[in-house]
């Protein structure tokens, strides 16, 4: 089962839909420290419903303390970005695929960026207004997205 790995998020409301989508599909999430509020804030709570108790839920103080983890347990760090080379939809999920969404106000870093073994995108028409358009999805709406694809292609969906 893939898992979804939320660095540095901002918005307890974010955080508590992708913590729903997680409880619905049985997906481990992880949360990257620092984090923009404190889990017991009410709009986190709020947004995850009464769904909390089958979140499992890791929090890791750092990126350090993750990434000794994933080391640890395998498998392949796949960054989500708007600057991803690879369309979502193209690439082969495995079981074992840890699934990095970045903050919502700008993203993963470059250094991470570079450090994961796939950087994916989610493919949207460019709109045609001044600014080029809407540049990204919503937090939890990409979590959504790429975690249905993966779950699919791995026949995880019943």
């Amino acid at each position: 089962m893939p898992q979804v790995v939320l660095y540095q998020p901002q918005i307890p409301p974010n955080t508590g839909n992708v913590a729903r989508t997680c409880a619905a599909t049985g997906t481990p999430l992880h949360l990257i420290e620092p984090l923009g509020f404190t889990i017991d804030d009410r709009q986190l709570k709020r947004a995850g419903l009464d769904y909390w108790p089958w979140v499992s839920l890791e929090r890791h103080s750092d990126l350090e303390q993750f990434e000794r983890q994933r080391l640890a347990q395998g498998g392949r760090l796949v960054a989500l970005s708007s600057q991803g080379s690879a369309q979502h939809h193209r690439f082969s999920f495995r079981p074992d695929d840890w699934l990095l969404f970045g903050r919502e106000t700008d993203g993963l870093p470059a250094p991470l960026l570079e450090q994961a073994d796939a950087c994916l995108t989610i493919p949207m028409p460019r709109g045609t207004r001044a600014g080029g358009g809407v540049r990204s999805l919503n937090l939890s709406v990409a979590v959504g997205v790429v975690l249905f694809e993966a779950l699919r292609q791995l026949e995880a969906l019943s």
